[in-house]
């Protein structure tokens, strides 16, 4: 195991050929959007689009829960969605999840048959995770002056995102629990429309922005664009009133206000442009996007065509490359928490040979051996806060932060990881972790609790010879005897593990040679 090149933090890029085809899938509180590209010359060229209004924001009950007409609606989606997906590959098709999954008390529940119903995972990702991808997105597909600074707003269903980018890079991110379903909801629950009820309305969601109004406002920005269908209808709206050529303005937007005001009652709005089935949910929209004009002092609005689930094609892109996020936030943490790098480096060399040694009878793919990796990496994070139970630390750190790149379910992995990492495994680790990637999760918990044990003195040296089988819930650990003797602490610690092993699920067998 000696001559093992030096790992970098990077993972192998996708493989992609000309003609090959991705899809990005979108379940959003509003709508449900699917687009198909073809890679061609390093370019993705949209072969397909396909959106549905599901509203699943409009099922949630208040207490967590997802009312079965809307669970339906959604699960039929899904499996048409799944019937042009049938012949794309896996690893080229990514599920994204938003705000109302989020919301949602059990979403296992909801996604274990939305799983099935597609034929692809489902990954949740969160608020902010959310604004970097429909950055990501917009940048993309209409590409910011060079040193210039761009404002992005996108209002979902339940959600509203505002993110501030140079490039392609986020370097603000902010979610609000407003939408344009849940905004409705909320104040114009009962179809009325009056100026009063609007007034204060905009004050209550005006405070929202409000919360970060002064930074945003502080680093400035030369470009305001709005990305998704709330915001795109309003801007056809001022275009068919004759208020702008399709922009969003400060001067047009109390005009298409009072003409919606006018009809008293959400089922009589009458706005040109708009379409009957975003009639429901356009007071909402209109309000956040309102109280956004004023609370960051906007004045004009461009309207992209892009947002999240362009973001998401092109994140796959990166993803596993060069230009993966991950391994960029993860270098981010390593140096904000001061992690040795040199010992990161060491486990992480450790773990990855000791993965490639049981990979394939433990049936663990290449987003495992990358989950290693990076779980190394990041093992000792808690330092920074205290020795004493450091891998707590480490792991609370991990799963409540925003960090770039990784989902919900990547962040709770990540995090079940370190915690695992060493003293005892307390039952309630894997709690959160999906059924789909549990057996692969205490897995690498066993590997990585081996290369941090293996290299528990810092030691600058190469591993032994050491032999390493699995079989199903069996591992099994050979070392040199001369090496294990000359490393008594290392011999009494090994000795412990087989008890926090079967906490895993895994019986470890030691042995020496």
């Amino acid at each position: 195991m000696n001559d093992a090149p030096h790992l970098r933090l990077r993972s192998a890029a996708l493989p992609l050929q000309d003609g090959d085809l991705l899809a990005a899938i979108d379940l959003g509180s509003n709508s449900f959007h699917m687009v198909v590209s073809r890679y061609v010359l390093g370019q993705l060229r949209t072969v397909d689009r396909i959106r549905e209004m599901v509203r699943l924001a409009e099922g949630l009950d208040g207490k967590g829960g997802l009312h079965p007409e809307v669970r339906a609606r959604a699960l039929e989606c899904l499996s048409r969605f799944g019937q042009r997906l049938r012949d794309i590959p896996s690893q080229r098709v990514r599920a994204v999840a938003t705000n109302t999954v989020r919301a949602l008390k059990a979403p296992q529940a909801f996604l274990v048959p939305a799983e099935t119903a597609l034929g692809h995972a489902i990954e949740v990702i969160s608020g902010r995770e959310e604004a970097r991808l429909i950055y990501l997105g917009v940048a993309q597909a209409q590409p910011p002056k060079a040193g210039e600074l761009r404002l992005v707003i996108d209002i979902g269903g339940g959600s509203t995102e505002c993110i501030i980018g140079s490039g392609l890079d986020a370097i603000e991110r902010e979610s609000l629990q407003l939408g344009c379903v849940a905004t409705t909801a909320r104040f114009f629950g009962d179809g009325k429309l009056t100026g009063k009820r609007w007034d204060e309305a905009l004050l209550e969601v005006g405070a929202q922005f409000q919360q970060f109004a002064g930074v945003y406002r502080h680093l400035g920005w030369q470009e305001t664009l709005g990305a998704s269908g709330t915001i795109k209808a309003v801007g056809a709206i001022c275009a068919e009133m004759k208020l702008t050529k399709g922009a969003v303005t400060a001067a047009a937007l109390p005009q298409v206000r009072e003409r919606l005001l006018r009809a008293g009652r959400i089922e009589d709005i009458d706005l040109p442009g708009l379409s009957e089935e975003r009639r429901p949910v356009i007071a909402g929209g209109l309000l956040v996007l309102e109280a956004a004009f004023a609370a960051l002092g906007l004045e004009r609005m461009g309207v992209s065509k892009a947002a999240l689930r362009e973001g998401v094609l092109y994140d796959m892109l990166g993803r596993g490359g060069a230009d993966d996020p991950r391994d960029a936030s993860v270098l981010a943490l390593m140096q904000r928490y001061g992690i040795d790098a040199a010992q990161a480096d060491r486990v992480a060399h450790a773990a990855a040979q000791l993965f490639e040694r049981v990979s394939r009878d433990w049936q663990l793919g290449a987003d495992d051996r990358w989950m290693l990796v990076r779980a190394a990496r990041l093992h000792e994070l808690g330092l920074a806060i205290a020795h004493s139970q450091y891998q707590v630390h480490g792991a609370y750190v991990l799963q409540h932060s925003d960090i770039a790149g990784f989902s919900v379910p990547e962040q709770r992995m990540l995090a079940a990881l370190v915690r695992s990492h060493r003293r005892k495994v307390p039952k309630s680790v894997f709690e959160l972790i999906p059924d789909r990637l549990l057996p692969a999760t205490r897995r690498l918990a066993a590997l990585l609790r081996l290369a941090v044990l293996l290299h528990r003195s810092h030691e600058p040296d190469d591993l032994p010879d050491l032999r390493l089988d699995a079989e199903g819930g069996r591992l099994a650990l050979s070392l040199p005897r001369r090496w294990l003797d000359a490393r008594p602490l290392l011999h009494a610690d090994l000795a412990l593990e087989p008890e926090a092993f079967a906490a895993l699920g895994i019986e470890l067998r030691l042995a020496t040679h």
